[in-house]
Protein backbone atom coordinates (compact mmCIF):
# COMPACT_ATOMS: atom_id res chain seq x y z
CA UNK A 1 0.00 0.00 0.00
CA UNK A 2 1.27 3.48 -0.61
CA UNK A 3 -0.60 6.76 -0.05
CA UNK A 4 -0.77 9.55 -3.25
CA UNK A 5 -1.73 12.87 -3.10
CA UNK A 6 -4.54 14.37 -4.53
CA UNK A 7 -3.25 15.24 -7.63
CA UNK A 8 -1.73 11.86 -8.26
CA UNK A 9 -5.45 10.49 -8.26
CA UNK A 10 -6.44 13.10 -10.52
CA UNK A 11 -3.29 12.23 -12.65
CA UNK A 12 -5.00 9.10 -13.29
CA UNK A 13 -8.28 10.34 -14.01
CA UNK A 14 -7.63 13.87 -16.22
CA UNK A 15 -5.71 13.35 -19.24
CA UNK A 16 -2.50 15.17 -19.07
CA UNK A 17 1.49 14.67 -19.07
CA UNK A 18 1.45 12.77 -15.95
CA UNK A 19 -1.10 10.63 -16.65
CA UNK A 20 0.76 7.63 -18.29
CA UNK A 21 3.01 7.83 -14.87
CA UNK A 22 -0.13 7.47 -12.88
CA UNK A 23 -1.35 4.84 -14.69
CA UNK A 24 1.78 2.84 -14.54
CA UNK A 25 2.02 3.25 -10.61
CA UNK A 26 -1.33 2.24 -10.32
CA UNK A 27 -0.71 -1.16 -12.43
CA UNK A 28 2.93 -1.19 -9.88
CA UNK A 29 1.24 -0.86 -6.85
CA UNK A 30 -2.77 -1.12 -6.92
CA UNK A 31 -3.33 -0.16 -3.36
CA UNK A 32 -3.80 3.10 -3.16
CA UNK A 33 -4.40 5.09 0.18
CA UNK A 34 -5.36 8.61 1.30
CA UNK A 35 -6.69 10.33 3.81
CA UNK A 36 -10.16 11.58 3.69
CA UNK A 37 -9.71 15.23 2.64
CA UNK A 38 -8.74 14.20 -0.28
CA UNK A 39 -12.64 14.11 -1.90
CA UNK A 40 -12.94 17.43 -0.96
CA UNK A 41 -9.64 17.98 -2.73
CA UNK A 42 -10.35 16.71 -6.11
CA UNK A 43 -13.86 18.33 -5.92
CA UNK A 44 -11.75 21.51 -5.74
CA UNK A 45 -9.78 20.45 -8.64
CA UNK A 46 -12.85 19.07 -10.72
CA UNK A 47 -14.76 22.51 -10.06
CA UNK A 48 -12.21 24.46 -12.16
CA UNK A 49 -12.48 22.03 -14.98
CA UNK A 50 -16.16 22.40 -14.55
CA UNK A 51 -15.95 26.15 -14.08
CA UNK A 52 -13.43 26.18 -17.27
CA UNK A 53 -15.73 23.91 -19.03
CA UNK A 54 -12.99 21.50 -19.45
CA UNK A 55 -15.30 18.86 -18.11
CA UNK A 56 -19.08 18.76 -18.05
CA UNK A 57 -21.03 18.10 -14.64
CA UNK A 58 -21.78 14.68 -15.36
CA UNK A 59 -18.22 14.05 -16.55
CA UNK A 60 -16.91 15.64 -13.36
CA UNK A 61 -19.28 13.55 -11.03
CA UNK A 62 -17.90 10.42 -13.33
CA UNK A 63 -14.14 10.85 -12.32
CA UNK A 64 -14.88 11.97 -8.87
CA UNK A 65 -16.94 8.94 -8.34
CA UNK A 66 -14.60 6.03 -9.92
CA UNK A 67 -11.84 7.74 -7.67
CA UNK A 68 -14.02 7.27 -4.60
CA UNK A 69 -13.94 3.62 -5.93
CA UNK A 70 -10.61 3.02 -5.94
CA UNK A 71 -9.96 4.65 -2.77
CA UNK A 72 -13.11 2.39 -1.05
CA UNK A 73 -11.91 1.19 1.83
CA UNK A 74 -8.31 3.06 1.98
CA UNK A 75 -9.30 6.17 3.30
CA UNK A 76 -8.11 7.01 6.70
CA UNK A 77 -8.67 9.53 9.58
CA UNK A 78 -5.24 11.25 10.41
CA UNK A 79 -4.10 12.75 14.13
CA UNK A 80 -4.37 16.38 14.37
CA UNK A 81 -1.67 16.14 16.44
CA UNK A 82 0.82 14.21 14.19
CA UNK A 83 -0.29 16.78 11.24
CA UNK A 84 0.30 19.68 13.55
CA UNK A 85 4.08 18.21 14.72
CA UNK A 86 4.95 17.95 10.56
CA UNK A 87 3.38 21.47 10.14
CA UNK A 88 5.53 22.70 12.84
CA UNK A 89 8.58 21.14 11.76
CA UNK A 90 8.06 22.15 8.01
CA UNK A 91 6.68 24.54 5.43
CA UNK A 92 4.41 22.48 4.04
CA UNK A 93 0.33 23.36 4.43
CA UNK A 94 -1.85 21.21 7.24
CA UNK A 95 -3.46 19.88 4.16
CA UNK A 96 -0.41 18.40 2.63
CA UNK A 97 0.60 17.63 5.89
CA UNK A 98 -2.27 15.08 6.27
CA UNK A 99 -0.76 12.76 3.52
CA UNK A 100 2.93 12.50 4.85
CA UNK A 101 0.90 11.95 8.26
CA UNK A 102 -0.80 8.87 6.86
CA UNK A 103 2.06 7.77 5.16
CA UNK A 104 3.76 7.25 8.67
CA UNK A 105 0.80 5.72 10.24
CA UNK A 106 0.56 2.55 7.27
CA UNK A 107 4.55 2.98 7.09
CA UNK A 108 4.67 3.83 3.88
CA UNK A 109 5.67 6.01 1.20
CA UNK A 110 3.85 8.93 -0.34
CA UNK A 111 3.90 9.25 -4.49
CA UNK A 112 3.18 12.63 -5.33
CA UNK A 113 4.47 15.47 -7.37
CA UNK A 114 4.75 18.20 -4.69
CA UNK A 115 8.37 19.83 -4.87
CA UNK A 116 7.98 21.25 -1.56
CA UNK A 117 6.62 17.96 0.18
CA UNK A 118 9.45 16.13 -1.47
CA UNK A 119 12.38 18.59 -0.19
CA UNK A 120 10.74 18.55 3.59
CA UNK A 121 10.16 15.01 3.59
CA UNK A 122 12.78 13.21 1.99
CA UNK A 123 12.30 10.11 3.71
CA UNK A 124 8.77 9.76 3.28
CA UNK A 125 7.91 11.16 -0.24
CA UNK A 126 8.27 9.77 -3.54
CA UNK A 127 8.36 11.78 -6.67
CA UNK A 128 5.45 10.12 -9.21
CA UNK A 129 8.09 10.51 -12.18
CA UNK A 130 10.80 9.19 -10.39
CA UNK A 131 8.67 6.25 -8.88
Amino acid sequence: MIVVDTNVIAYLYLQGEHTAAAEVLLERDPEWAAPILWRSELRNILAGYIRRKTLTFDQAYDVQQEAESLLEGSEFEVDSHAVLKLVKDSDCSAYDCEFVALAIQLNTKLVTMDSKLLRAFPKRGVSLIEN
